[in-house]
């Protein structure tokens, strides 16, 4: 019986290309000279995967106990992709998955697959051969598109390679294109040493190459289960990496800064963004659509090229990277001895991030539905420049993340403690007894229990009718959460989180902790101070304010 792809598959092979990036992430990262000897491609690629598997997991969980459709979880893996796109090769990876999802993700997708047998057309639910392999062909156009000035022997050609030998094969079993593909792109892959001249002195095969190869062969296992390895990408190469964009002279004599952002705009905006950071470097690619894209080039002028962006729409998760030196966020700064501690924390809204700041800790922004890789984390961690690092993830769906950004930092050299922080409430309370002149152990002991001895509580607005812990809620209603389950469904936020109040308070406690978001007015602040004030005559409340993109509100009680 043929095999076709849906949702479980697509999942699957985002899971397992995760894991084999993470098993050639160092092969890859060391094949390095074009167009900038970095060393990050491998790094990047699998920065660029986890964030588009964290999106598909999201989808399922949200589906949860119903599967998501192919289109949903498509759409998921290719907005990941594109928010999560680091450097030249992740950026066009992402334009990879976008285009794959213009096929199998949206009508366009039932279009073109009419143009085959009835039988074998696109459905909600599941994709058959005819269909992965129109989605190949246009994830390679797309690619080339985005791209200011492509380049053969670099992954643009694997990538139509692939595509090709999908569409020769001409079968309605997902597994045999896939197969296909990744035969195509493996002969492709041992042919760009002599297609781009860089490649062919350093004696290397195409670094972004070597990861797509490494992507499509996850994609046959989830498929078929079979598991393949590219002989020639495995064996031994001198150090060097791949092209992505145009040729650049590899005499040191390239742009000194690398800026990518994430850009909300609209189409015409970005046309003239594209011609303007066109003038102003190159290695260009600008990726996405429906007003929100990424963007990546080099420069010399990094202000001008964020500057740019600016004109152009909002940028936001700007990363300027110093050829050279490594650091992101900066330019080029002299070496400086690392101090004996620092805090990190993942922090939800500009209130609370200058909020952690103040206290010295070194934060990592997030937006709602955008949480962040485990690079980014480790970014901070390097940005804290510390012997020994106290990480606090704030989120219960961060464990996972944070645990692998601690131990990359501790393969860096760094002393890292996880404190398994579910909410900023309690990275607050863990805040509040950090003493860096106590010895380490004793330090992150004590912030453990501060965390763990505070209750945490959130205010959200439901999005749609659903079943919950507290009955059915209605799309609009205000939501209490304690401790991540709904207790209190309410129309108000005010009485809501006065309700929720008085359940957190019924354990007992000493003091509130209220952070409020950008939406909710002062008075509410203080109905609900007054409320506790009048009602828990021994407990004190202090007010924050979260600022854009916090929460509703977030409720500790310690």
């Amino acid at each position: 019986m043929p095999q076709n792809l849906d949702a479980v598959a697509v999942r699957a092979w985002c899971r397992l290309a995760l894991d084999a990036l993470g098993r050639a992430r160092e092969e890859i990262d060391s094949i390095n000279v074009y167009p900038v000897a970095d060393g990050d491609t491998g790094t990047n690629l699998y920065l660029t995967v986890e964030s588009a598997s964290q999106a598909v997991d999201a989808a399922f969980t949200g589906h949860d106990p119903a599967l998501p459709s192919l289109a949903e979880t498509v759409r998921a893996m290719a907005h990941g992709a594109l928010i999560g796109a680091r450097g030249n090769s992740g950026t066009i990876l992402s334009q990879l998955f976008r285009g794959m999802a213009q096929i199998l993700g949206g009508p366009e997708g039932d279009e073109r697959a009419e143009t085959h047998d009835t039988d074998h057309t696109a459905h909600t639910d599941h994709a058959d051969g005819h269909v992965l392999e129109l989605a190949l062909r246009r994830a390679a156009e797309s690619a080339y598109e985005a791209v200011a000035h492509p380049v053969e022997g670099t992954v643009l050609t694997v990538a139509t390679a692939a595509a090709k030998a999908a569409g020769a094969a001409g079968s309605t079993d997902c597994g045999t294109v896939a197969r296909a593909a990744y035969d195509g792109a493996c002969v492709a892959l041992d042919a760009t040493p002599g297609q781009l001249a860089v490649l062919g002195r350093a004696g290397v095969v195409d670094a972004g190459g070597r990861g797509l190869v490494a992507v499509l062969g996850a994609l046959v296992r989830a498929l078929s289960g079979e598991t393949l390895s590219h002989k020639a990408a495995d064996g031994g190469h001198a150090r060097v990496e791949a092209a992505e964009c145009e040729e650049l002279p590899t005499d040191g004599g390239g742009p000194a800064f690398e800026v990518i952002y994430l850009l909300e705009a609209d189409d015409s905006a970005v046309a003239r963004l594209r011609a303007r950071l066109d003038r102003l470097g190159d290695s260009l690619v600008v990726v996405g659509g429906d007003g929100l894209w990424n963007v990546h080039v080099h420069v010399d002028d990094a202000g001008a090229a964020v500057e740019a962006g600016v004109e152009a729409g909002r940028p936001h998760r700007i990363r300027i990277t110093h050829f050279g030196v490594g650091d992101a966020h900066t330019t080029a700064q002299p070496p400086r001895e690392r101090t004996q501690r620092a805090i990190v924390a993942v922090v939800p809204g500009e209130g609370l991030a200058g909020l952690y700041a103040e206290a010295g800790a070194t934060t990592v922004p997030t937006r709602v539905g955008e949480p962040p890789a485990s690079g980014e984390l480790v970014d901070a961690i390097r940005r804290a420049h510390a012997r020994e690092v106290v990480l606090l993830p704030n989120d219960a769906e961060l464990r996972h993340t944070a645990a692998a950004a601690a131990e990359q930092a501790r393969t860096e050299g760094v002393r890292v403690a996880l404190i398994p922080t579910r909410s900023a409430v309690q990275g607050i309370a863990a805040l509040a007894v950090h003493a860096p002149d106590r010895r380490f152990d004793e330090d992150v002991v004590a912030m453990t229990s501060a965390a763990g001895a505070t209750r945490y509580g959130e205010l959200a607005v439901a999005e749609r009718q659903s079943w919950t812990m507290a009955g059915i809620c209605q799309a609009g209603d205000v939501l209490g959460l304690i401790d991540g389950d709904v207790a209190v469904i309410g129309s108000e936020v005010a009485p809501t989180a006065a309700s929720v109040l008085d359940r957190m308070l019924s354990a007992g406690g000493e003091m509130v902790t209220l952070v409020l978001g950008e939406s909710v007015p002062d008075a509410v602040a203080e109905r609900l101070e007054k409320h506790v004030r009048e009602t828990y005559l021994a407990v004190d409340t202090v007010v924050y304010r979260g600022g854009r993109q916090s929460a509703l509100m977030l409720i500790g009680v310690e």
